[in-house]
């Protein structure tokens, strides 16, 4: 059984930095992919930073440049970095990976963290 366990959040001033993680526990091979979900009060999710297989990223136009993901394969982590960060930026950050269980059969597993809030002062 896979756990994901998500951490980082907390309250920084407008133009501060953090660092969200997520890190995967269990059976695990690899990392393959993650997404960055988040959603503030009264809006939508919105889909923020996303990591593919082969490492390539992709970011929504309102953090591109400030954001960045990554997956650390040696412990099972990723990592959201946040900086410049903005009141808008302010929602509970949620990290959805997919697990590669066991290289030979390629069976994968699909989890959430379960969601970090960020709090953006201005």
């Amino acid at each position: 059984q896979v756990q994901l366990v998500e951490s980082g959040g907390g309250l920084v001033q407008s133009g501060g930095s953090l660092v969200l993680s997520c890190a995967a526990s269990g059976s695990i091979f690899r990392i393959n992919t993650v997404d960055w979900y988040r959603q503030a009060p009264g809006k939508q999710r919105e889909l923020v930073a996303s990591m593919s297989t082969d490492g390539t990223t992709s970011y929504a136009g309102s953090v591109k440049g400030r954001f960045t993901t990554s997956v650390d394969n040696a412990k099972y982590t990723v990592y959201l970095q946040m900086k410049n960060l903005k009141p808008e930026d302010t929602a509970i950050y949620s990290c959805n990976v997919e697990v590669l269980l066991g290289a030979r059969d390629g069976s994968t597993w699909n989890g959430w963290g379960q969601g970090t809030q960020v709090t953006v002062s201005s």
